[in-house]
């Protein structure tokens, strides 16, 4: 995600706005104004200060620092995505001090925070939260992952588009096995087996996902595991994995795909949709790893490609990523009307710390920070062309 902190002395004058500003405002209130936002400015994307230690821990903390310090109420923005639509877009990011991050993407490349035991941790941490959270926030086929909007209205017409998408890039056949790779509450496996006729195999590494998803595809060809991919056995016509690989870390990309190879027949196909980071970077964000997903990881595309070689043949790249901002934005709004139903359920911390991370990404993803990716790979050895459906 994007960094939001500069570094600071040198080369300017300190200036002081009145008792309790702290010197390091200075060259903050700076790189904001660079991106048309103002220190306690009326419009809509400034940022209120009500702490003035907010400077220190972004000097100390970078971008973790800032989500931090927004959950403990040390400042606030009426519209928290227009205030990192434009931090992104003025490239604030190329210009800052953000030592956690450089760090964590740093220790990615020696460190394998994605093993086995740590893997647990996204499903215990992210998933495993009361389902009654997700069942208000998302649409009712429970999709968590960035929907389609080419020619849809609502949320639900959206992620209904976007797994027939995905069904008509696999040209699943009736008959055929599929295995979904991070299979969340089941909404592809339920919806691919009831319009499409497939059988399918689900796992997740949430325990809370697989009950639900036992109960959502009940009485379909379906079956739900609990565990990690790495535990995966057997055969499949097609292989499928939606919003699941930004959880597997760089250091895991070639073993995951050695897999996916593994369990695909020698003529399927294999669609991977993912976040990607559309330019070189670490993929990584301190706050989202410590707060949201745990050691998660955007993958950027030349590491996705090199994961690939000798493995697939890249057939199809399919970027949406604005399609995702407006996903953001219905979970939101989803989530602000459920909120005073929820509320008892959570820390009354929880309502910022959420609201943060859907508006802080629907931010980053309308100003092109993050893109979204649908790829469709296939085995070397297989013979037929493949087309991508008309939409």
């Amino acid at each position: 995600m994007a960094d939001v902190v500069t570094r600071p002395g040198g080369g300017f004058r300190p200036s002081w706005h009145g008792r309790g500003r702290s010197l390091l405002e200075a060259p903050y209130a700076r790189l904001l104004a660079s991106a048309g936002i103002r220190i306690d400015g009326p419009l809509p994307w400034d940022m209120r200060v009500h702490e003035p230690r907010l400077w220190r821990r972004l000097l100390l903390a970078g971008t973790r620092g800032l989500g931090d310090a927004y959950v403990a109420g040390w400042w606030d923005a009426d519209c928290l995505d227009q205030f990192f639509a434009r931090l992104v877009r003025a490239r604030v990011d190329t210009r800052a001090w953000n030592v956690p991050k450089r760090l964590l993407g740093l220790f990615a490349t020696v460190a394998n925070w994605q093993r086995p035991a740590a893997a647990r941790r996204v499903g215990e941490q992210h998933y495993d939260l009361p389902f009654s959270l997700y069942r208000a926030m998302l649409d009712p086929r429970l999709v968590y992952s960035c929907g389609y909007w080419a020619h849809a209205t609502t949320l639900a017409d959206a992620q209904e588009h976007k797994l027939e998408l995905v069904c008509r890039k696999l040209e699943l056949k009736r008959g055929m096995r599929v295995l979904d790779i991070g299979c969340g509450w089941g909404s592809f496996a339920a919806y691919a087996a009831e319009r499409h006729g497939v059988e399918v195999t689900g796992i997740t590494i949430s325990r809370e996902q697989a009950e639900v998803a036992r109960r959502v595809c009940r009485g379909l060809p379906v079956h739900i595991l609990l565990g990690d991919y790495r535990e995966l056995r057997g055969r499949f016509d097609r292989v499928v994995s939606i919003g699941m690989f930004e959880h597997v870390g760089r250091r895991n990309y070639r073993r995951y795909l050695r897999i996916v190879r593994d369990c695909l027949v020698d003529d399927g196909l294999f669609l991977l949709h993912s976040i990607g980071l559309p330019r070189a970077g670490s993929g990584i964000d301190p706050w989202v790893t410590a707060h949201i997903f745990p050691n998660s990881e955007v993958p950027t595309a030349a590491r996705l490609v090199a994961g690939t070689q000798d493995l697939f043949r890249i057939e199809d790249w399919h970027a949406f990523g604005a399609d995702y901002d407006r996903t953001l934005m219905a979970w939101h709004d989803n989530f602000n009307a459920a909120w005073p139903a929820l509320a008892a359920q959570f820390e009354p911390r929880f309502a910022r710390l959420w609201r943060y991370y859907l508006l802080m990404f629907a931010g980053v993803f309308r100003a092109r920070g993050l893109d979204l990716w649908q790829l469709v790979l296939t085995p070397p050895r297989r013979a037929a062309q493949y087309r991508r459906p008309a939409w």
